[in-house]
């Protein structure tokens, strides 16, 4: 089975951080999201992997030259200009086999079981079956049960599901999508809609789901991984035994905490410097942190 991960966006609500990197390779718990996502996808027999790439298009080739990851060969396509989510799909269609394939957002975190939807998928030959959930913040989208999805609504929208970024598609549905211009795939599966076609959904519940697309996200996300741990630090990171840590904390790799620096409910980056004495608090910080400085609730 082949699937696409969808890389390409700006990542706005991320910023300042998407300034820096993209949305792709934000770390979580030290790990970009992207390799979690392959990880995720391999544990459900995808065997190759396309990925769309346009903002910080360089630092996604130099993140996939390095290795192979999760032993699945991975193609990345670089967009020039930016295609949207549809019309990424379409740009790599002939990646595609006649077998249905699964596309997923670069910014999700779950543990979804996909076995049961994509049995259901193949046994009834759908155009498009759509992972949804009940999550109150993001439902928007409205079905029925006989006639599958019959509409996506302005967010939130109670009574309605929300959509969790995994689509489980046919080779089919490319048809339905314009060629060589942006295009947005919910614009796309509107249009099958309108014109009487079925888009199927399957409905998860008890699973855990994140998407890391704000900075408050990001956070819980970074926090999740946590688990029962207070502290994850990088095996080549260095910390002063007079320097404190407090409350959580991420540290990232050859990152460098000085002399008497207080950390506390914080995410620090690979390769930076803490200075002496400084206080970091409820931050992320991406930068070095000068010699008695306080940085408390900033994204720096």
């Amino acid at each position: 089975m082949k699937a696409m991960i969808l890389a390409a966006g700006f990542g706005t609500r991320l910023g300042p951080l998407t300034e820096k990197r993209p949305k792709a390779l934000m770390p979580i718990a030290n790990i970009p999201v992207i390799d979690r996502v392959i990880a995720y996808l391999a544990s459900h027999g995808v065997k190759e992997i396309v990925i769309n790439a346009h903002h910080h298009a360089d630092q996604m080739l130099a993140h996939f030259s390095k290795a192979q990851k999760a032993n699945i060969p991975i193609h990345l396509v670089v967009e020039k200009e930016i295609l949207g989510t549809g019309g990424g799909i379409k740009n790599v269609e002939d990646f595609f086999d006649k077998e249905p394939f699964i596309v997923i957002n670069a910014d999700i975190l779950t543990d979804i079981n996909l076995a049961r939807p994509l049995e259901i998928h193949q046994g009834h030959g759908h155009l498009a079956t759509l992972i949804l959930h009940d999550c109150p913040p993001f439902n928007q989208v409205r079905v029925d049960e006989d006639r599958g999805i019959v509409g996506f609504e302005k967010r939130p929208t109670p009574g309605l599901l929300a959509f969790t970024g995994i689509h489980i598609l046919s080779k089919r549905i490319l048809d339905y999508i314009p060629k060589d211009t942006f295009s947005n795939i919910i614009y796309v599966y509107r249009n099958v809609i309108q014109h009487s076609g079925i888009i199927n959904y399957y409905l998860s519940e008890g699973h855990y789901w994140r998407d890391v697309g704000t900075i408050k996200s990001y956070i819980q996300a970074n926090k999740e991984q946590l688990a029962d741990q207070h502290f994850l630090l990088s095996p080549n990171a260095s910390i002063h035994p007079s320097a404190k840590l407090d409350g959580w904390a991420v540290v990232g790799a050859s990152t460098h905490v000085g002399k008497e620096a207080f950390i506390k409910d914080s995410i620090l980056w690979g390769g930076i410097q803490i200075g002496p004495n400084a206080h970091v608090i409820g931050s992320i910080v991406t930068q070095d942190i000068g010699e008695k400085k306080v940085v408390k609730n900033q994204v720096v």
